[in-house]
């Protein structure tokens, strides 16, 4: 096996770190961030004067999200709000 090889199966192969952003990724939420305060007011807008009640609600959601961010999952166990358990496995008995 080529040291590339043995690299690439362990993951340390060179380039970008991990969860960064290519030059398009970049680019294109540049261009969001742009045009985010236009479509920020836009939403303002909607959430005042948009005929349909769903929409309202809709424009509202999103400024509430951008604002406070999304409301935390609870998560339960059983479905009925019960504990979570959790076994570790940390080794192997042979």
């Amino acid at each position: 096996m080529s040291r590339t090889e043995i690299c690439r199966e362990n993951g340390k192969l060179g380039g970008r770190p991990k969860g960064s952003l290519n030059k398009v990724s970049c680019e294109i939420r540049a261009l969001a961030q742009l045009s985010a305060p236009h479509a920020f007011a836009e939403l303002a807008r909607l959430a005042r004067e948009a005929q349909s009640e769903q929409s309202r609600v809709a424009a509202i959601k999103e400024i509430l999200d951008r604002a406070y961010g999304r409301p935390t999952q609870p998560i339960d166990g059983d479905g009925q709000g019960g504990a979570v358990i959790v076994n570790v496995v940390t080794g192997v008995r042979g």
